[in-house]
Parts: C-alpha cells; sequence; structure tokens
C-alpha cells in the first residue's frame, strides 16, 4: 500500500487520532507572544487544517498540502465555508516544488510523521523552499517510544538533521503537551 492510501485509508476509518478539531496550541503559542506575523506561509502535513484556517483569518497567504484526498476536501470545504481562500495542494511533498519560496514553514506534523531514512531529504526540501531569511517554526514530537507515527524527534538528532551551518536555532523554546505522554519542543530555526 503506497503512503498515499495509508494516510487516506486512516481519514476513510476515522483513526486519525492526532486530530484535534481546532488548531494547536503550539500556534496560538507564537501568535499569542508576537513571534509570527502575516506572511507567506507552508503548512505541509495540513490534515484537516484547522491551523490554515486560523492563519488565512489573520491575513497570512497560506500554502497547504497534504497527500490525503479526504484532508484536502475537508479544508476546503471548511474555507469555503467560512469564505476563506488558500491555496491547497493535494500532493507529496517530495516531489512538488512551489511556485515561490515562503517567509515562514510551520512544522508540526510532517517530520514526526515520517520515517527517519526520509528526515535528510525533508530537510533539503523545506531549506529550499525558504526564502533566505526564512524560518521554520517547529514542534519536535517527544515520543519517548521506538516506532511510530508519531515517531520521535529526539533533539539531538534534530541539531544534527538542522546543522548550524544551515540554521540558526532560536535559544529559547517552550514545550506543550501534546497527550500524556508526548510533548512537542517548540523551536524557530532561521535559514542562514
Amino acid at each position: 500500500m503506497g503512503e498515499e492510501n495509508i494516510w487516506e485509508s486512516r481519514y476513510q476509518a476515522g483513526t486519525t487520532g492526532w486530530d484535534r478539531g481546532s488548531s494547536s496550541n503550539n500556534l496560538s503559542y507564537w501568535l499569542d507572544n508576537d513571534l509570527l506575523k502575516p506572511c507567506r506561509i507552508l503548512v505541509p502535513g495540513c490534515g484537516n487544517g484547522y491551523e490554515v484556517l486560523t492563519l488565512v483569518s489573520l491575513g497570512f497567504d497560506v500554502v497547504a498540502i497534504d497527500i490525503a484526498p479526504s484532508a484536502i476536501k475537508n479544508l476546503q470545504a471548511m474555507l469555503d465555508k467560512e469564505s476563506l481562500k488558500a491555496e491547497i495542494v493535494l500532493g507529496d511533498f517530495f516531489s512538488w516544488e512551489p511556485k515561490e519560496k515562503f517567509d515562514v514553514i510551520f512544522e508540526q506534523t510532517s517530520l514526526c510523521a515520517l520515517p527517519s531514512e526520509l528526515w535528510e531529504q525533508y530537510e533539503t526540501q523545506l531549506h529550499n523552499w525558504l526564502k533566505p531569511d526564512g524560518k521554520i517554526f517547529a514542534a519536535f514530537m517527544q515520543t519517548g517510544r521506538e516506532g511510530g507515527p508519531p515517531f520521535h524527534c529526539e533533539l539531538s538528532d534534530m541539531v544534527d538533521l538542522f546543522p548550524s551551518e544551515k540554521w540558526d536555532w532560536s535559544n529559547e523554546h517552550t514545550e506543550q503537551e501534546k497527550e500524556p505522554g508526548m510533548t512537542e519542543r517548540l523551536y524557530i530555526l532561521g535559514k542562514r
């Protein structure tokens, strides 16, 4: 079964435990602390896209991509209901190229959904898709267990994956509880 079918089958079966039904606390943290302001932003692995709705309503120029047709259909229906517009892409971000680069990439759900052998390719994509002073607003999943998804994004592995030759890491970070036993470490990474 292909990757598209795996995620689509989970939407079809309603086995989407990651779907909170609302925008994430991570996004609220960055917005409430005035760290994220309207810009051209990519939301990879957008799912049903609650963060997309929030960002568009605040004046962001949003591009959202997901591999699952049901997720894209759900997001488009919510945008239409609210009379909001975003560029929605149904596709695999490993074979997709944006029309223009981004100021910000909101990385919350894609990296932890990918097996580690794809992480380096994903990091390269993110670096290529950002403008020269672009930033990643990243939530690194901490599961403390083997396997996934979600896969554990050990901080030392993330520092190796996003090296200082290519990325400036924020000095400060915060943590958000995802569910019992899982947290996300929030960092801002600036493209060098």
